[in-house]
């Protein structure tokens, strides 16, 4: 049986310099060299060396709704609610209601939020 790991996120952005300061602004995240080519893509990594690969698309059009997000986990979901509130980034449970966090069945508590290009974030606290 074959073992598998995230390695990246690849997202499709309208402006890199715009969705770099988005993404180091809201997650603290480090940009580090892109490795694959002398392209325009930009890399950045999470905490647990994750990346999110930001590919320049100016021209594309991507078709973005809420089921077609990715998620990250932090154990301080109450502190980092209060970081999207102090940099009036505005997000709402799954339904929708907006500066509403929602509790999951499981306990688990999620809120959702979008990029500068419309691309779906959840953030929650399954850090298990």
């Amino acid at each position: 049986m074959f073992k598998f790991t995230v390695n990246h996120i690849a997202i499709s952005v309208k402006d890199v310099v715009k969705s770099i300061e988005f993404y180091q602004e809201v997650f603290q995240l480090k940009e580090i060299k892109n490795t694959a080519s002398n392209s325009k893509t930009r890399w950045l990594v999470f905490n647990d060396n994750r990346q999110l690969h930001l590919i320049p698309k100016p021209n594309e059009v991507v078709k973005i709704n809420k089921a077609v997000h990715f998620a990250i986990s932090t154990i301080n979901i109450q502190e980092f609610i209060s970081h999207l509130i102090a940099l009036e980034i505005g997000y709402s449970d799954w339904l929708g209601t907006v500066k509403k966090d929602y509790v999951r069945n499981d306990g688990i508590i999620q809120v959702y939020f979008q990029d500068p290009n419309g691309y779906w974030i959840e953030v929650n606290n399954d850090v298990r």
